[in-house]
Parts: structure tokens; C-alpha cells; sequence
């Protein structure tokens, strides 16, 4: 973990998972927190090394991996904020498991730290626009499809994105991106485009002064799984199961989940393509033989 500046008020410590750090008349906010105890631990460190302050942390949605250290911090006296959908996973985090598990109380194998954080009282719930926490004035953008409630942070011109975008090389490494809503996150990408800031960190990769481009990617990359997805239905005499389609719709992309909790991830982003194919009219989602069956 690397505490890199961007301007005078404006930071991040670029690790696998981007924590934001904002600095103002002697106050400072982090954004997120890294997945566990030993991630935020190592944040307050650089800054206590730094001689920069810590009052307050903003978490910009409820996946574990950007919460997970939440808990260390408010054991801490540190206030937190967080939009109110993701709030109410922060604080019963059982919720993330199981709705990957559909619903059903889930396999001990899923209650890891990978998907279920420890659960942390949040202070204040935030919602989109301007917001007035200690002396900064934040402007609050919310940007869903990576997850329901998921925001992001305005601040002197500059964007922490969360994971509303993925970094190149993180979009190459995940291949299928994890997102809940297709449509949600192509209109967030779009509006991204067109927003003004100085700049822009997302929540897995580096900060860039200009974003658009990698906004292009992360788009076409979701075009282009959507676009696979109709292709292997057609292939298939124009009907699939869903679980067959989704198989396929992996084996095309070389990916072989290693553990319940992965397939479960990649599911998720999966069926958020089916419900937008199905919306747009390109597929149709039917039940034949006890099967849900997607075809053309």
C-alpha cells in the first residue's frame, strides 16, 4: 500500500482495493477502508507517518472488500457515512451471502471475509448531491450497477469513483466484471463521460487525470459480454437453459470458478445481463420443465 497525492487536499493509497483519503483545515476523511483490519490498519498508518488527520470515513458501498476495516474504525472514535441501501448491509452483512445463496440462509463455505464483513453501526446515511460533513463540502454522485446504493465522491475537482469503473488492467483481470445492473451500469458509465472533474480514481486501479477512454472500456467489455451471450444462445437453436447458457457463457470466456463463492459472483453479473437482454427484448426468460429457459 502506497500513499500517493494528488493535490494538496486529495489522496489515495493505491493498494488491490484503493482507499481515498481527503484532507481539509486540519480534518480528514477517508473514503473506504480496504477489506479487513490489517487493510486499515495499514492506512492509518501512512497517515499517522505523514502527520495527516483522521476524523471521519466515508464507504461508498457494502461489498467487504471496500468496508471491511469499517468496524477497526469506528472502535476508533471515527464517524462514519455511508448511502443508506449499503448502510443497511454494513450493519447486517449476512445480507450479501445471502442473496448470492438466493434468498436461502447461506452455506458456511460463502460466511468468509470475502463476502460477509463484520457488521458496523453506521453514523449517517448519505444522499445524492451536496453534503456538508465536518468542513468539507462533498458533492454525493450516486452511481449504481456495481452495486444497488453504490456512491461516489466529488471533492475539489476530484472523483473517487468507487467501483463504478474498473482500472484497465483490473478489467482485464476480472474478465466478467462483478456487477448487480446492466443497465445501471452502462447509464452510470455514460454519465461519467460527462461530468466534469480534474480527475478520477476508481476503486481498482490508479488515478487518472483523463478517464474517458477507460470509460469507453469498461463499457464496451459489458457490450461485448452482453453480445456473447446472445451468440451462444443463437448457436444453440435459439434456447437455453439458464444454467447451461451460463456454463457456456463461462467455458467462452476461459473461466473456471474456484470455489462456490465465485461461480456465485460471476452469476450475479450474469443473470444482471439476462434481466437486460430480457428488458431490451433480445431474449425472452420462460419456465418449460421446471427449467428457466432463455431463447430468442
Amino acid at each position: 500500500m502506497e500513499l500517493k497525492k494528488i493535490n494538496d487536499n486529495c489522496y489515495y493509497m493505491s493498494s488491490a482495493v484503493n482507499i481515498g483519503y481527503i484532507v481539509k483545515d486540519n480534518t480528514g476523511m477517508l473514503i473506504d477502508t480496504g477489506i479487513d483490519d490489517s487493510s486499515i490498519k495499514k492506512a492509518v498508518k501512512l497517515l499517522s507517518e505523514e502527520n495527516l488527520p483522521l476524523n471521519y470515513c466515508f464507504i461508498t458501498h457494502a461489498h467487504t472488500d471496500h468496508f471491511g476495516g469499517a468496524s477497526y474504525l469506528k472502535k476508533k472514535g471515527i464517524r462514519l457515512c455511508a448511502p443508506k441501501v449499503e448502510k443497511a448491509i454494513m450493519e447486517n452483512p449476512l445480507l450479501e451471502p445471502l442473496y448470492l445463496w438466493n434468498g436461502a440462509f447461506p452455506l458456511k463455505e460463502l460466511r468468509n471475509k470475502f463476502l460477509e464483513g463484520k457488521p458496523v453501526e453506521v453514523d449517517e446515511f448519505c444522499s445524492p448531491g451536496n453534503m456538508e460533513i465536518g468542513p468539507f463540502h462533498l458533492e454525493i454522485l450516486h452511481l449504481p450497477g456495481h452495486s444497488i446504493g453504490q456512491a461516489g465522491v466529488l471533492f475539489n475537482d476530484i472523483l473517487f469513483a468507487a467501483d463504478a469503473y474498473f482500472g484497465r488492467e483490473a478489467l482485464e483481470k476480472h474478465i466478467v466484471p462483478f456487477i448487480a445492473d446492466a443497465q445501471q451500469t452502462i447509464e452510470t458509465l455514460e454519465r461519467l463521460k460527462s461530468l466534469p472533474y480534474e480527475g478520477a480514481i476508481p476503486g481498482h486501479g490508479e488515478f487518472e487525470r483523463e478517464v474517458k477512454s477507460t470509460l469507453e472500456a469498461n463499457i464496451s467489455v459489458h457490450k461485448e459480454l452482453m453480445d456473447l451471450v446472445l451468440e451462444i444462445v443463437e448457436q444453440n437453436e435459439g434456447k437455453l437453459s439458464f444454467d447451461n447458457l451460463l456454463k457456456k457463457f463461462l467455458d467462452e470466456n476461459h473461466i473456471q470458478s474456484g470455489s462456490i463463492g465465485q461461480y456465485l459472483l460471476y452469476r450475479t453479473t450474469f443473470t444482471a445481463y439476462i434481466t437486460k437482454l430480457t428488458s431490451d427484448g433480445l431474449v425472452k426468460t420462460v419456465i418449460e420443465d421446471n427449467q428457466i429457459l432463455i431463447s430468442q
